[in-house]
């Protein structure tokens, strides 16, 4: 089915009116789809769809109200360490922006690489590194491939998140994120490259998807729940179960900063 298509098949479902702001969840953080007061639905019933197979995250798309607002909220994401397809994420985002959503949320867990960053800190992505070197938009073959990035993150967004935050009293750094292929842990030796080359946290995911929404024109914001150190950064044996059990702090705070943040909108 084309995005079209999908995106009528879920109006049809949820409801017409436009969504305000579409949301992609981390490893640990699917939870917040049980807020909205809305019609999930599985990926498995949205033909094209990717299967994610990564636990932790929640393959259903939910849309409905938070806060007063129409929000989408993808449960899970596909990541390029699963089927090697940087582009997994291209239909549920083009049919994000059928179904009218002007600004995208991505969240994420992240390895810090900055003294002082700890686990269970959130961090406001300003700026990334694709250090895996893929890229979602190979083979597309209009002009439109060449999608500038220098505002990738949205100034106001970020703006409408830190004042999110503050009035929770949360601490939301700020912060560069690196993407790696995955799924793989760094090497000690990775880490400290990618700290000289400036990026104060490092992940599997969320490039791409923010890639891919500037291409459509979509606005984007992300926030990285911290879950551990760096490879050599500390004593901590690192693993997914690692990564799960530690998104459970940040996704308490990650929670509140978004409903203020949409409170406020």
């Amino acid at each position: 089915m084309t995005a079209a298509e999908l995106a009528d098949l879920i109006r049809f479902r949820a409801g017409n009116a436009p969504v305000e702001l579409g949301l992609i969840l981390g490893s640990g953080l699917g939870h917040l789809a049980d807020a909205v007061e809305g019609e999930a639905i599985g990926y498995n019933e949205l033909p094209g769809f990717p299967q994610p197979g990564v636990s932790g995250h929640n393959p259903k798309l939910v849309v409905g109200d938070l806060l007063g607002h129409r929000v989408a909220i993808f449960g899970a994401r596909s990541h390029y360490y699963e089927y090697g397809n940087p582009a997994a994420m291209r239909l549920p985002l083009e049919v994000l922006k059928e179904l009218g959503a002007p600004r995208l949320l991505l969240t994420n867990a992240a390895g810090s690489v900055r003294e002082g960053l700890t686990p269970g800190n959130l961090m406001l992505l300003t700026d990334h590194i694709n250090f895996a070197g893929a890229n979602p938009l190979i083979g597309e073959e209009t002009d439109a491939r060449f999608v500038p990035l220098g505002d990738a993150y949205c100034a106001d967004m970020r703006a409408g998140l830190a004042a999110a935050a503050a009035s929770e009293s949360i601490d939301l750094a700020e912060g560069t994120y690196a993407w790696f292929s995955g799924p793989s842990f760094e090497t000690p030796a990775e880490i400290r490259a990618i700290r000289t080359l400036g990026a104060d946290a490092v992940g599997m995911s969320t490039v791409p998807e923010v890639i891919l929404a500037r291409f459509f024109g979509i606005e984007v914001a992300a926030i990285s729940a911290i879950t551990n150190m760096g490879e050599g950064m500390s004593d901590e044996k690192l693993s997914h179960a690692h990564t799960k059990a530690n998104a459970v702090a940040g996704a308490e705070k990650l929670e509140r900063v978004i409903r203020a943040y949409l409170g406020a909108l």
